[in-house]
């Protein structure tokens, strides 16, 4: 097993199954996440009869980087996994601090029509440690500490739930790379179940939704996932969260030319979204050569943002990174398989 996948709490059942104390699974887990450590050999605290046993039960290991692009404020990632699969990642300079973007699967089921990583479907779940390390091996590559996690990258992270909690568990911990939960954001497309599931978990992680569309006609036709849990239904369900957590939820709206950027769709989004504990986040949209849809322009960008705001519907407008790079979701790796 991979030392990564293990949670403090599973570590601690580990060690009380060797017939040891808790407090070793701290231990284990200040020397890899506070000190950095890639050998159980520098865990110098550790007996060296423990020292074998954590030799032969894990493995400590590292993603390879196997190309490297840089803009403006932004760099993207592409790593190569045990299997010779490929995954993304991407780190972003905000004013507020770094925000890396992890994959959470290897392609995508969900089919959405805009995006890249949909276009190479699913070929499996990201394993706990896979998506730990893409943290880790960045923070290493560019010397520098992550302030801030999102789960948008390549694949559904409610379709691959409890490898993503399990990841959020450890990567939230205060003995762990302790980032704090209002600085992680979990986004799903809406798989309800999950979502449900997500409510009764209690994490304090905010939770953002790729909605996309104001009417279920249009989200069908964008994003298959509709035709299963209808926009009536999310909107029930996420209501329910907002009154059980008291946390305001992020709406992902891409805007696409001639498709969900005119005025009529702003009014529907307004009337959806009344009274909701929420804000939108207007996305101007990058396109690549693999998919037709094209970017709203500025001004039609500006008109949607106005009517949202005059109708008092908290919204933003995405900052745009990465101009000079692979700068969709899914596309350096996309890039990388057809060369």
């Amino acid at each position: 097993m991979n030392i990564y996948d293990y949670s403090i709490e599973q570590l601690e059942q580990y060690f009380l199954g060797k017939g040891e104390k808790k407090f070793k699974a701290t231990q284990v887990f200040e020397w890899l996440y506070r000190k950095r450590v890639t050998s159980f050999e520098k865990m110098t605290n550790l007996k060296k009869d423990l020292i074998t046993a954590l030799k032969n039960d894990f493995i400590i290991n590292n993603l390879k980087i196997v190309a490297k692009q840089s803009d403006l404020d932004v760099y993207k990632y592409l790593f190569e996994l045990d299997d010779g699969n490929k995954i993304e990642a991407v780190v972003m300079n905000h004013d507020y601090g770094l925000s890396l973007c992890v994959s959470t699967q290897v392609g995508c089921n969900m089919g959405c029509q805009f995006c890249e990583s949909g276009r190479l479907k699913k070929v499996r779940n990201l394993k706990t440690s896979e998506m730990v390390l893409q943290l880790l091996a960045i923070e290493q590559d560019l010397g520098c500490r992550i302030t801030h996690l999102v789960l948008m990258g390549i694949g559904e992270p409610f379709d691959n739930y409890d490898n993503v909690i399990n990841f959020i568990n450890i990567v939230n911990h205060p003995k762990g790379i302790a980032l704090g939960s209002r600085h992680i954001t979990v986004s799903t497309c809406g798989i309800i179940p999950k979502i449900k599931q997500f409510i009764k978990d209690g994490k304090q992680v905010n939770l953002a939704i790729s909605l996309h569309a104001s009417n279920d006609k249009l989200r069908n036709s964008l994003m298959p996932i509709n035709k299963v849990y209808k926009l009536t239904e999310l909107i029930e369900v996420l209501k329910e969260y907002i009154k059980v957590t008291n946390r305001r939820i992020t709406f992902e709206y891409i805007l696409l030319d001639g498709i969900n950027d005119q005025k009529e769709n702003a009014l529907e989004l307004v009337k959806l979204l009344k009274g909701m504990n929420c804000y939108v986040n207007l996305i101007p949209y990058n396109e690549t050569s693999h998919i037709n849809f094209k970017k709203s322009n500025q001004k039609t960008i500006l008109n949607f943002f106005d009517v949202l705001k005059k109708n008092n519907i908290n919204v933003t407008i995405r900052r745009e990174f990465g101009k000079n790079v692979s700068a969709a979701c899914g596309q350096l790796r996309a890039n990388h398989k057809e060369e």
